[in-house]
């Protein structure tokens, strides 16, 4: 049927757009038919139409790059999404007080999705990207992601109460972040903020030093997005720096137990 064979046009063009990854600049046109898996003729005549359109781009040595339009579409997105002109201003503030990695991530189906990202001014820093997609069900912004998504579950009843998650090492064993959601309108739940880094540094900082600044600045977001910060259900936020150090400070140490291993128990 015509319709089936437009939809399956379709499916192999959006193929050849994903077989992009971060680690490349340009693909060949044998290495484009090796990951999608069609005939290097087929990948000719859709990336004829894809170059038409600019999602593809022709290099002279005839290998394919990523087109503009693509980046346009991200822009774009991002506008309607409404949080462009407002969120990356946020990140830049975490950033500047905590001199580490701030991300914002939504749900994006079974994923979640980089909507937002400013690097670490450090040379050492975690690699994450605008754009990219990431399990839900390893790292703090996916938890936060899942919890006020209406997950069930120890921990996730945890997260809600608390209004934040933490994870050290589970997306990658050298990285943690901690993270918290972000309300907008009748305190309906939008994204997670997210600071991370590299392990080491973000247990040094602790938890207890990293709440506070995420928390400020969620509660400025809810406000800007219409929700009111001040509802009940985020009495989390309100509390003092002060308190959320007492609370998260580790315990007496026994034996050899690392102040580290404390917080990741706790966490």
């Amino acid at each position: 049927m015509p319709a089936a064979a437009g939809v399956a046009a379709v499916d192999r063009a959006l193929a050849i757009l994903d077989a992009f990854t971060d680690n490349d600049r340009k693909l060949s046109l044998a290495e484009l038919a090796k990951r999608t898996g069609l005939y290097k003729s087929t990948v000719i005549r859709l990336a004829k139409s894809l170059e038409k359109a600019h999602y593809l781009l022709r290099s002279e040595d005839g290998t394919y790059r990523l087109g503009s339009k693509l980046l346009s579409l991200g822009a774009l997105y991002q506008k309607n999404f409404g949080t462009a002109e407002i969120v990356p201003q946020v990140l830049r503030e975490i950033v500047e007080e905590l001199h580490e990695g701030a991300s914002f991530y939504v749900r994006d189906e079974a994923q979640r999705l980089c909507l937002h990202r400013i690097e670490s001014p450090r040379a050492v820093r975690d690699s994450i990207h605008v754009g990219d997609r990431l399990p839900l069900t390893v790292g703090a912004a996916g938890h936060v992601i899942l919890a006020f998504s209406g997950l069930t579950g120890e921990r996730y009843d945890q997260i809600r109460r608390n209004m934040y998650a933490a994870s050290f090492g589970e997306r990658d064993p050298e990285t943690a972040a901690v993270a918290c959601p972000v309300f907008g309108t009748e305190q309906k739940f939008i994204g997670a903020l997210s600071v991370s880094g590299p392990r080491y540094r973000i247990e040094a900082m602790g938890v207890q030093n990293i709440l506070p600044v995420l928390f400020r600045h969620a509660r400025n977001l809810c406000r800007v997005f219409g929700g009111d910060p001040d509802a009940a259900q985020f009495a989390a936020w309100s509390k003092p720096a002060k308190a959320l150090r007492a609370a998260h400070a580790p315990a007496p140490s026994k034996g050899h137990r690392s102040a580290a291993s404390v917080l990741r128990s706790r966490t």
